[in-house]
């Protein structure tokens, strides 16, 4: 990071910086989006609503291993950040290069276990019946190609550390455009079905790598490390795994929800139920994307600044970023509201899952006008460093609120249960976050 905009992080004002900030990550988080939700519009209309069941059951297993590289880049770039606004370059440079070496090693090993046990993963993640078929397929290619994208989730969050989102977003545009294009190619044009589904995602993740390895070697980045950096340095270990596991454990949580909701719903609906859930989650994944860009933007503001220990704009940019994400979010809130049903016959025909979806669709977005507090403090912690509260705040949502009540009211209410599991986890983990944030506000951000 040039020294000019790694001033910038430290006196720009906080409005205009995140919006810098905040903007390219919102297109890059919509673009990413858009390729998984169009992915999914594609397969549904030209294979099957059984292959988006299938591609559900497949996801959090690639997605574990792939937030890997994000966990690893998350943990890592904060303590890059807060390196660099503390003019510590040489810590920065060698943090990097241990994250290079942990990303590869550790997803490389994942993959071979994953491909081993494939016959067992699938079904326990819910590929049962018509499902089992379509989701090995479609596991065994992506799978094989996960350590690409976990290097450039990793790569992508130290592209922002060090102050370029531009780049960052065109790292996570240019798996979308390629996904999309070999979607047409292969299934509609190829009628390869579920493999040629499995192989324009695999292609996707090489292009994107390829991109972000030409970023760092270029004159573009300014984290130019050589082979001693490489080489592992246990404190270094310790700060990027303590701030790295908040996100791997985020996405552990995700990926048991999924094997829950998979198979709790199976066993209430069959397939459908599934297909019912994929859409949704689909949704999840798109829907809040303005909301998750201003999450990521404000990771670098608050911790470049916390590390400059400038508390006042710290305090300014929780502020900003709680502000201009609840507003976000409540136009996402009301989108879904009025446009559940046109939105389900995007992704398929078939009447009862159109009849099914837009009020279980309705029920998982209704706490949304709220989240943006939950996102932004359990995300203030782990730009700061404090990786327990970090840990716990992020697991609150999906860990400690969702999945008991995902386990106890279908038993009372059948598939509504599963539904109202949301927005009860929703408000319950932003009270929670809430109250925690503002006294870290209160007791640790005072001027020096």
């Amino acid at each position: 990071m040039s020294k000019i905009t790694a001033a910038e992080l430290g006196n720009k004002p906080i409005g205009k910086l995140l919006i810098q900030q905040a903007v390219p990550a919102s297109v890059g988080i919509l673009v990413m989006s858009l390729n998984i939700l169009v992915d999914t519009i594609f397969v549904g209309n030209w294979i099957g609503p059984v292959a988006i069941a299938a591609i559900n059951v497949v996801l959090p297993v690639s997605f574990f291993i792939a937030a890997l590289g994000m966990a690893i880049g998350v943990g890592g770039s904060s303590v890059v950040s807060r390196a660099l606004g503390a003019n510590h370059s040489e810590k920065a440079l060698r943090t990097f290069g241990n994250m290079i070496s942990l990303t590869l090693i550790l997803s490389s090993a994942l993959v071979i276990l994953g491909l081993l046990f494939v016959d067992f993963l699938i079904p326990a993640f819910g590929g049962k019946g018509d499902i089992f078929e379509p989701a090995r397929i479609y596991y065994q290619v992506v799978v094989s190609g996960v350590p690409f994208l976990a290097l450039c989730m990793m790569g992508n969050t130290v592209i922002r550390a060090e102050g370029k989102p531009k780049f960052a977003m065109v790292a996570m545009i240019i798996p979308s455009v390629v996904n999309l294009f070999l979607d047409y190619l292969l299934i509609n044009v190829l009628e390869m079905g579920m493999l040629g589904a499995a192989l324009a995602t695999t292609a996707s993740y090489i292009f994107c790598f390829i991109y972000v390895f030409w970023f760092f070697l270029s004159k573009n980045s300014e984290l130019k490390i050589s082979l001693s950096h490489f080489g592992f340095k246990l404190p270094i270990l310790r700060e990027i795994s303590s701030l790295g596991f908040v996100t791997l454990a985020r996405q552990a949580v995700v990926s048991v929800i999924y094997l829950l909701m998979n198979n709790i719903l199976f066993d209430l609906g069959g397939e459908n139920a599934v297909t019912v859930y994929a859409i949704i989650a689909r949704m999840l994944m798109f829907a809040l994307f303005p909301v998750l860009g201003v999450t990521q933007g404000f990771l670098p503001i608050a911790g470049y600044n916390y590390g400059a220990r400038e508390f006042s704009r710290v305090k300014e940019s929780i502020r900003t970023a709680v502000i201009y994400a609840s507003g976000l979010a409540l136009l996402v809130f009301a989108g879904i509201m009025f446009f559940s049903e046109d939105i389900v016959k995007i992704f398929t025909g078939n009447e009862e899952i159109i009849a099914a979806t837009p009020s279980a669709m309705r029920w998982v977005f209704a706490a949304t006008p709220i989240v943006a507090l939950q996102l932004i403090g359990a995300a203030y912690f782990q730009a700061v460093g404090k990786a327990l509260p970090a840990l716990l705040l992020t697991l609150s949502r999906q860990g400690f609120f969702f999945i008991p009540l995902v386990l106890i009211l279908p038993n009372y209410l059948g598939e509504l249960g599963v539904w109202i599991s949301f927005p009860l986890a929703d408000v319950l983990s932003t009270i929670v976050t809430g109250y925690f944030l503002h006294r870290e506000v209160k007791s640790n951000l005072k001027p020096d």
